[in-house]
């Protein structure tokens, strides 16, 4: 197995940290980080769109509009996994778990698994592409 340079090191760091601001501004419904760290042309695969391949950001800010999780919640992403695709290019793969509380105030995990794509243009990241699965 390859060891991991200090500069990969650094970037496989910055990644989780970029990808976990995304997770957050999700949960929070805050559409102005989103957006700042997708592409426009972000392409998914997710539960929400029924099989489809959605492009593009429209699909995504309907949920947005509805706001985030209120209350006390918390995103973590487990077994966290970077590829590095070259310089400019990453796999991040992972469990998402998602506590937060159910209507009655009882604490609830939910959990998902992802892979999200990350491209660096002009030295900044963004996410270009994901897939995210619920498990059952």
């Amino acid at each position: 197995m390859a060891s991991t340079s200090d500069e990969q090191r650094a970037v496989i760091d910055e990644l989780l940290q970029l990808n976990q601001r995304l997770l957050e501004s999700i949960m929070v419904g805050d559409w102005d980080t989103y957006s700042r760290l997708c592409d426009a042309q972000l392409s998914c695969f997710e539960p929400e769109s029924r099989g489809a391949l959605v492009v593009g950001l429209d699909f995504h800010g309907f949920y947005f509009d509805r706001g985030g999780i209120s209350g006390p919640h918390n995103t973590t992403m487990a077994s966290p996994h970077v590829r590095l695709l070259g310089e400019d290019a990453a796999v991040v793969s992972y469990v998402r778990l998602v506590q937060r509380l159910d209507a009655s105030g009882k604490p609830v995990t939910y959990r998902c698994e992802e892979t999200r794509v990350w491209q660096r243009e002009d030295g900044k990241w963004k996410h270009v592409h994901f897939h995210r699965s619920e498990s059952q």
